[in-house]
């Protein structure tokens, strides 16, 4: 299974689009749907995001039984209810719903962060503070210096 790794951050054009960057591309490129899926965050003022292919399997998951806690089936329950199909137009862009960029506090530009078999979408500042955060923690957490 390819990942989503590394971090880009992405100009919005006048139209709205924004492009994928190629390596998200790449990762999706094998899915039943060319495009992504996005949905807000539970947690967080951010966008989350997938190729469809994850939510088929989720879907499958659930319908087996194999997937049971409850704090994952509200989630997947609000997932499924919010999720946006967004098709990728000739030249790997998409047009992001007014509603996700404005929970994600979005304007001019986007960065989007690999999480594995998943990513996510910020606003450039927020990322960058979120990430010196993370950093200073977890270099705390093993007795480093920031």
């Amino acid at each position: 299974m390819a990942l989503f790794i590394s971090t880009f951050t992405n100009k919005i054009d006048k139209k709205g689009r924004v492009s994928i960057p190629a390596p998200f591309r790449t990762v999706l490129a094998d899915q039943s749907f060319q495009g992504i899926v996005l949905f807000r965050s539970l947690t967080r003022c951010i966008i989350e995001g997938c190729g469809f292919d994850r939510l088929k399997r989720l879907s499958e998951q659930l319908e087996t039984g194999d997937f049971m806690p409850s704090a994952h089936h509200d989630y997947t329950a609000m997932m499924f209810a919010e999720a946006r199909m967004l098709s990728f137009d000739a030249e790997g862009r998409v047009s992001i719903p007014e509603d996700l960029l404005a929970h994600a506090q979005i304007k001019e530009q986007i960065t989007f962060v690999g999480r594995g078999p998943t990513f996510e979408l910020w606003s450039p500042d927020a990322f960058a503070q979120d990430h010196i955060d993370r950093r200073q923690r977890l270099m705390a957490q093993q007795g480093g210096q920031g």
